[in-house]
Parts: C-alpha cells; structure tokens; sequence
C-alpha cells in the first residue's frame, strides 16, 4: 500500500491545476515541517564501499517503505516493514516508475552473507532503513538517493480524506475480510462480492491480505496477490483525486504528513516535485521483483529445506537454485533503460 502511497501524495500534491510553485513552495514549507526528520538514517551516508551500485544523474530512486508497527491490542512486536518500494523519477526517458520488492524474497544478508527474507535486514547490522539500502545495493546494484517511511494510520487517513476508493473483491476475499481482524474496528467488517467503496480501514485490510486460501479478481494469490491489490488501491485512489483542487490536496496532506519519516529535506522534496511536474505525466509503470520466471515459490506443498519456508527465491530463471543475479539485471534494465514506450521486456 505505501508503496505507492507516498509517491502518489507527492506527484499528485505537485500536480493541483492553477497552483503556481512559488505558492506551492509558501504553502508546502509549512506543510513539510509536519513531516519527521531522521538525521539518523540518511542514506547517502550510508557506507556501502566494497558495493558497487549504479546510478544515473538524470534518474533519482526512492526507497518506500511501509512500517507495519501498528498499536493494537496484545501486540507488542516493533515490527518488519511490510512493503519495500523503490519510486523512480526518471528525468531521462520522462517516465514515473514503481518496482516492488516482494518482503519474502531470499536475498543475501549484508552482516555475514545469510540467505534470508528481505524484510528480515531491518534487523540484521545496524539494523532499519540504513540496512535495508545497504542490503538493497548488495544484492541489485542499485543507488537509492533517499527514503520515505510511513505507517498504517497515514493510510486509512488519506483514502478516508478522498471518500473511498472503489475496489472489486471476490468471495474469498469478502469472507476472510469478515472474518479476520484485518478490518478494524470490527463494525466495518461489512464488505461484499464485487465492486464497491472501502474505506481507509477496510482498504488497509485489504491490502494487508496474503493469506488463508484468498484469490484476487484476475487468480493471483499469496504475496503476489497482495502487491496486486496494493497497486489496485493506488490506481483507486489516483482515480478520486485527479479532480481535486490543490487546497483539498494541501488539507490532505496536513492529515498525512506527520506520520511520514524520512532524510529527504524540503528543498530536495519540492525540487523531486519540480521534476515531477516538468515530466507532465501522472502514469506509473510498475515491475514486480523477483520478476515472474525468475523465482519459485518455496511453499508448504514444494517445501524445500534449502531455503525457508514461505519464502521466495530468485533464480536464473533456468534453474531451482537461489541466484539474485537475473533479478538485478531485470531490476537495473527497468530502473535505468527503460523508456515507457513500450512494454516492458526483461530478455
């Protein structure tokens, strides 16, 4: 969910009709000051010497991450981030992209060369975001120039100041949504089949769903399903705000904002928003890694004790053995190459 969330806010905050930017930077000052500031996670100093990463000076990378710390009853666990994203703005081909990192992908640790879940380096090393980059950058080669972190209240939030967003479920959506605790409070559990508005609690649960037999409208399932349906809510809300104004946009933003964290100053982020509006295109392409073909599944029913179980594993796309390499190139090709024009390609 976040991972397109914050992407969204800044494009689409950026984007309001007849709001000139000297507006834009007099209103949005006071606005970002709301915004948390982490001197301790700042990822261009972060030391990633014996890593070579590649870069483009006309194509900035973003680190999204959605943290999953949430207060609730009887939970007490500090939590892995649930949504790993890198936002691109790509001024060199005039293109937005969007790549997931599936959390339960194998890829090597950055301490002592473990295989392990992705989600798993925010507690590897010294541990949060600077990890997670390092990590990001050991396995993909990929230079990342800042992060946004956001939590699960700034997303009920925002879909809640649009009025909804309208999504299509199947039944075994609609049953476990119901029947589960991912709707609270528990008086929205009230979702049906088909097509109809969510609000902001019952889209979080419907993007947190991975589990217990439940299959979207086009037959993904597991995590795979789940990203889906993230992308799903994003384009959803896109949908409702388009026609907004730029004071509705500032009045959700004043909502949002305070629980976002990140390194990324108020100059840099209006100047990414400056990019953003130059582009003129509001499209997202989007990729998915590990890329389909290149990875298997290592479930209950093909478990494997090579690896973890429920976890997935990157492969050359030739054989069963983990080998992030393929993904990496895919990853780069996209980031770095691709142009938007056509669809994209891995081979």
């Amino acid at each position: 969910m976040w991972k397109k969330i914050v992407l969204g806010v800044l494009i689409l905050l950026s984007a309001g009709v007849g709001f000139g930017m000297a507006k834009v930077q007099s209103t949005l000052n006071h606005t970002l000051n709301q915004v948390t500031r982490d001197t301790d996670s700042i990822l261009k100093d972060v030391d990633l010497s014996g890593i070579d990463v590649e870069s483009d000076d006309e194509i900035i990378n973003l680190l999204l991450v959605g943290d999953d710390y949430r207060k609730e009853d009887n939970y007490t666990a500090s939590g892995l981030p649930d949504v790993m994203m890198i936002a691109t703005i790509d001024k060199k081909h005039n293109t937005l992209k969007l790549t997931s990192l599936m959390r339960d992908m194998l890829v090597d640790m950055t301490t002592d060369g473990e295989v392990n879940r992705l989600n798993h380096s925010f507690s590897y090393g010294e541990g949060g975001v600077k990890n997670l980059y390092k990590t990001i950058a050991q396995n993909f080669n990929i230079k990342l120039d800042g992060y946004l972190k956001v939590n699960f209240n700034a997303f009920v939030k925002v879909i809640n100041a649009v009025g909804g967003v309208e999504v299509e479920l199947t039944q075994s959506e609609a049953d476990y949504l119901n029947t589960t605790n991912y709707i609270k409070p528990k008086k929205y559990r009230t979702v049906k089949v088909g097509k109809q508005t969510l609000n902001g609690a019952q889209a979080l649960g419907y993007c947190r769903i991975r589990k217990g037999g439940t299959v979207t409208v086009n037959g993904l399932t597991d995590d795979y399903g789940r990203t889906w349906r993230q992308r799903t809510v994003l384009s959803a809300l896109f949908d409702k705000v388009k026609g907004m104004s730029s004071s509705e946009w500032i009045d959700i933003a004043n909502k949002v904002f305070k629980s976002i964290s990140t390194d990324l100053d108020n100059d840099t982020i209006m100047s990414y928003m400056k990019d953003v509006i130059s582009m003129g295109t509001l499209q997202v392409h989007q990729l998915q890694i590990p890329y389909e073909g290149y990875y298997f599944s290592n479930s209950d029913e093909a478990y494997t004790s090579l690896y973890p179980k429920y976890s997935l594993v990157p492969t050359n796309g030739t054989t069963s053995e983990y080998d992030v390499s393929e993904n990496a190139r895919i990853l780069k090709k996209f980031i770095l190459k691709y142009d938007g024009q056509d669809e994209f390609s891995a081979e």
